[in-house]
């Protein structure tokens, strides 16, 4: 069966492999001028590391497994809220890993041909008929495939096409910072996969080690107007963060402007009706862009790409549709669910006042070992 996977990032990338090796003639439209992958670190969780083993895809990816003691929620100052035992839950269910993003698409990438690519491509509607589905770009058509994936981001055009009706991606009024930096000596590892929230202004600040020998770090923050630049934005954070645990603001601070990517957070303004229309399906966030809280968007996009390679396994161009509904049917409700919870836990940690309080006493009084049975159920996803 003839594939086009439109979009080259982690999970276009993932399932173009994964279709290839199930023998269809894939062909994966990117609109850069080359396959890559910006950014700092990236965490998938144990279910996404599942759904790359499926694809084959694994392998390279479990040499950075999350090397930490403990998990959790801490305060503004590193006191624990809600801290895991990391071990023990990592043996209930096993290990996260933490990975440069770069890298990660590199090994991702890695099995494709590269004949099957083409950058600097920018597809700009499909054309769906009977028989199969024109792919439009730059108003001429490019090629024909019995099926297409779209990949193309929280962004995606071809979603807006497929629902004109749906609302598309919303701002949540909050920003992200991420950086990532060489791992000073001496560091005590306490806060490590720890994310630090301030029950004043409601912001965090999450910091987790990449190998032995770097960190990644990021803040979650109100935004009010545009994002600003990354020089600014890292001036604004040591300024709201200067009371905070001292390693917050030696980490930002360390932290070149050039190495820190500034970001709005954005969600789907409200779950699709479908993950699939005709011989067309949206995977990724396209399809159920989510919030960075629970640390899923990549692990749900592995999922997709995993799913979509196990429902079209010897399918022939009659039977793409079908699939292609097999495939909606499986994973709308999982990733809906996700992406929800998603967005519940924004609303908890972002909390200020007494209802933060409340939260921070509350999650005081949970015992680590539930602590570390609810990390282990998130994990499973």
């Amino acid at each position: 069966m003839k594939i086009v996977v439109v979009g080259a990032g982690l999970g276009g990338v993932a399932v173009a492999v994964g279709l290839h090796r199930l023998g269809h003639e894939v062909t994966l439209l990117e609109r850069g001028a080359e396959l890559r992958e910006a950014g700092t670190g990236i965490v998938i969780m144990p279910n996404g590391l599942r759904a790359l083993d499926t694809l084959g895809l694994a392998e390279d990816i479990r040499g950075h497994v999350l090397h930490a003691t403990h998990a959790g929620l801490r305060d503004w100052r590193g006191r624990p809220l809600l801290v895991a035992d990391l071990a023990q839950a990592q043996r209930e269910i096993g290990s996260p890993a933490m990975i440069d993003r770069a890298e990660l698409h590199r090994a991702l990438r890695a099995p494709l041909p590269p004949d099957l690519v083409r950058t600097a491509t920018s597809v700009e509607r499909l054309e769906p008929d009977s028989n199969g589905v024109t792919v439009i770009s730059d108003g001429n058509p490019i090629t024909r495939a019995d099926a297409v994936i779209a990949a193309d981001g929280i962004g995606s055009k071809l979603r807006a096409q497929l629902f004109p009706g749906h609302p598309g991606p919303r701002r949540t009024g909050r920003m992200d910072l991420r950086g990532m930096l060489p791992r000073p000596p001496g560091l005590a590892p306490d806060l490590l996969a720890s994310q630090l929230v301030d029950r004043r202004s409601g912001a965090m600040f999450g910091l987790y080690p990449v190998g032995e020998d770097r960190l990644y770090w990021f803040t979650d923050s109100v935004l009010n107007g545009t994002p600003p630049d990354a020089n600014e934005a890292r001036r604004q954070m040591l300024s709201l963060m200067a009371d905070w645990h001292p390693l917050v603001g030696t980490l930002i601070e360390a932290t070149p402007p050039a190495d820190i990517y500034v970001d709005p957070i954005s969600h789907l303004a409200e779950p699709l009706p479908s993950f699939a229309s005709g011989r067309i399906a949206l995977l990724g966030d396209a399809a159920h862009a989510m919030s960075p809280d629970l640390g899923q968007g990549a692990g749900q996009a592995f999922e997709d790409a995993a799913a979509l390679s196990r429902h079209l396994k010897g399918a022939e161009p009659a039977d793409a549709a079908e699939r292609l509904l097999r495939y909606d049917a499986e994973r709308r409700p999982s990733a809906n669910r996700i992406m929800r919870g998603a967005s519940r836990q924004s609303r908890l940690t972002s909390q200020t006042g007494i209802v933060a309080w409340l939260r921070d006493t509350l999650l005081r009084a949970i015992p680590s070992r539930l602590a570390t049975r609810q990390l282990a159920t998130l994990w499973h996803a």
